[in-house]
């Protein structure tokens, strides 16, 4: 299929729109320590953003009981929502980008492993509460790779998987894609690196926002 045919842009949040990595691995540090659990790498931290927050704290600590998870869950809510006070800044060129995408037509989604509380305010403090067609939280569907906030996506624009891409920065973003039997665009300055990516086999991958409206607009 040619990118000429995509009609929906659907993007992942944190690594892909929002430079906010390095807040959440601080945060899940802060939870590791105030919950008296080992400290992860950062590495190890990175590998699980994109996920629900339930389960990125279950990969990264698999005996943990449910009632350490409630705790765990508010210390790391608490110490990222204190860093959030400002928000994370978007990466370079994704305003302009989305702006242009919006120009063109294309409609445009989030699809995250955020919770909805935490998207909807994200999406306040950048006066975007309407800017998506529609965005989908990770506690109100299906954590990533599940493909099901996709397909409640494309249900809502009424496109098929061919007429939409994926764009992230995570293995979760990627195969989340493939289980829809959409395309996907890897981004390589977030959470995990190009090389890591490329076993999902992304359409292109790109270093910077910008790359992305360069590539559609080539084939338009």
């Amino acid at each position: 299929m040619s990118h000429l045919d995509y009609r929906l842009l659907i993007f992942d949040w944190d690594g892909t729109l929002a430079n906010s990595i390095g807040r959440i691995v601080e945060s899940m540090h802060m939870a590791s320590t105030r919950s008296g659990f080992e400290l992860c790498t950062d590495l190890a931290v990175k590998g699980i953003i994109g996920l629900g927050l339930p389960e990125a704290i279950r990969t990264l600590y698999p005996d943990i009981s449910d009632a350490e998870l409630v705790a765990f869950r508010e210390h790391y809510a608490d110490h990222y929502i204190a860093l959030e006070a400002v928000p994370s800044p978007l990466f370079e060129g994704v305003v302009q980008s989305l702006e242009a995408f919006r120009a063109e037509g294309y409609h445009l989604a989030v699809a995250t492993g955020k919770a909805r509380r935490g998207l909807d305010r994200v999406l306040k403090a950048h006066g975007w509460q309407d800017y998506f067609d529609i965005t989908r939280a990770a506690d109100e569907t299906a954590s990533k790779p599940h493909p099901l906030m996709l397909e409640q996506i494309l249900a809502h624009c009424g496109v098929t998987p061919r007429e939409a891409l994926m764009v992230g920065d995570a293995s979760f973003d990627l195969m989340m894609a493939r289980n829809a039997g959409m395309d996907s665009v890897a981004v390589s300055y977030g959470a995990q690196s190009a090389e890591a990516l490329q076993q999902y086999e992304p359409r292109l991958t790109i270093d910077h926002f910008s790359e992305l409206q360069a590539w559609l607009s080539r084939a338009r």
